[in-house]
């Protein structure tokens, strides 16, 4: 049999939850898991991503006897805590983002997605609960949704024309298929445990420009 067949049959009989079926990583999760064989059960909406939201779904889990929980967490809520990030430097799982410094950056979102995980940890160790945490840096790749993610909307932003220049920051940048996979693997793997950083590259804005502009010659992009 090959490896491929044996993933098509991986989830038979089985059955997956996914929250906020509808977004950008949990729909290709969606179609990942349909392929394996598993049956997945959907949210129709979105939950709020914040603490609050974060601690329904795992009271929600712990009610329904459910054994793991993978969350979709952020590198967000491992890279923020003043420490350099030159190219010397691993980031790594052992990383957490410290909200007052973010708080001090007025970078929200940062401090939102790193709550919502220290929640979730929080939860897991008081109520004996078994959790997954992926953290992936920016998420780009097909979308099968009409809108656009966060990661996406940046790429769109060098190729519209609207502004003259691109941002001086270097971020990591990872396919969705890739996170999506996490996800599935983390749930599939019993030994799979703690948080999974998924990055596959670290990338300047510059080299992002430059990639797209070999593949597009035509598209005018900022040049500075």
């Amino acid at each position: 049999m090959s490896s491929a067949a044996a993933a098509a049959m991986t989830g038979l009989g089985k059955v997956v939850c996914v929250t906020g079926a509808s977004g950008y990583i949990a729909s290709w999760i969606v179609k990942l898991l349909l392929a394996r064989g598993y049956t997945v059960r959907a949210t129709a909406e979105l939950l709020d991503p914040a603490v609050k939201g974060t601690l329904n779904v795992l009271g929600s889990c712990k009610k329904a006897s459910i054994k793991k929980v993978v969350v979709t967490s952020s590198i967000a809520a491992v890279a923020y805590n003043g420490k350099p990030r030159t190219p010397e430097v691993i980031v790594d799982e052992t990383w957490f983002t410290d909200p007052p410094i973010c708080e001090k950056n007025q970078q929200w979102y940062v401090v939102s997605k790193t709550l919502a995980e220290e929640a979730a940890w929080k939860f897991s160790r008081d109520n004996g609960f078994e959790i997954v945490t992926i953290n992936p840096a920016m998420v780009i790749g097909p979308l099968l949704q009409p809108t656009l993610n966060t990661s996406a909307e940046a790429i769109l932003k060098l190729i519209n024309g609207s502004s003259s220049t691109y941002p001086n920051f270097s971020f990591g940048w990872v396919n969705v298929k890739d996170v999506a996979l996490a996800h599935i693997l983390a749930c599939e793997v019993p030994s799979a445990n703690g948080r999974y950083c998924v990055v596959e590259r670290v990338a300047h804005y510059s080299e992002v420009v430059d990639i797209i502009r070999k593949m597009y010659p035509t598209i005018p992009l900022p040049d500075k």
